[in-house]
């Protein structure tokens, strides 16, 4: 709780994954992708309840060898290739009312601690905001892009009438990270999305904002945490 306002934290886990089969209970550095997410959830000082949003029967089973709430089955009709990220939570706030705030954690983002958890919320409430999601410098900047013609002419991405030369000239850009998204649960029941021109954003570094697709990102994580 934060301000008197109660905040829920989902955990969206679907069975199926065709980049990487069954990725979000694959073992990473000694244990499922997924406790990763909820350990660093259940640390967090201002999250009033953590809960799994899941179609399988094997990641609901891991979720609560980890102390996760399981409070219900995700239909399996909001567990396709082709549903919208936002359907699981919004299914979610139906089920489970009384929450001021709600956050959207997702589980293939395993360098996330606790504290940029925290810190994302605080952000929000600082600036009086009604949402808040976490970016990261990207590795490329797109003033550096371009796009190129059906003769292989190229075009810049981003048109500059000066184009920067070098890269402390060029303009900070962001990414998203799909590490931490936090709303006011009215207002995202009514938006049906996390990101808008309202949206604020909290800064997350690169060596934490790994976002989880393909066996080298495993790797590459797994590097990341056995080094630290």
């Amino acid at each position: 709780m934060i301000e008197n306002k109660k905040i829920l934290a989902i955990i969206p886990a679907r069975g199926g994954s065709k980049g990487v089969p069954r990725k979000n209970i694959r073992e990473l550095a000694g244990k499922p992708l997924i406790a990763w997410t909820i350990e660093a959830a259940k640390q967090s000082v201002y999250i009033d309840r953590c809960i799994i949003s899941s179609d399988d029967e094997e990641i609901i089973e891991i979720a609560r060898q980890y102390e996760c709430e399981v409070p219900f089955v995700r239909p399996a009709a909001l567990a396709q290739d082709d549903t919208p990220g936002i359907e699981p939570i919004l299914h979610a706030l139906s089920e489970l009312a009384g929450y001021d705030i709600v956050m959207l954690l997702q589980p293939t983002s395993p360098l996330r601690t606790t504290e940029d958890i925290d810190r994302c919320i605080e952000t929000m409430i600082i600036n009086e905001a009604s949402v808040c999601v976490s970016v990261t410098e990207p590795d490329k900047s797109p003033f550096w892009m371009y796009t190129t013609t059906d003769d292989n002419q190229m075009r810049p991405l981003i048109p500059q009438e000066n184009p920067a030369v070098r890269r402390q000239d060029l303009s900070a850009v962001y990414v998203l990270n799909g590490a931490v998204y936090v709303a006011e649960t009215d207002w995202l029941i009514k938006t049906k999305s996390f990101l808008t021109d309202e949206t604020t954003a909290y800064l997350m570094p690169k060596q934490r904002s790994f976002d989880i697709d393909t066996d080298e990102d495993f790797l590459l994580c797994e590097f990341m945490i056995n080094r630290n």
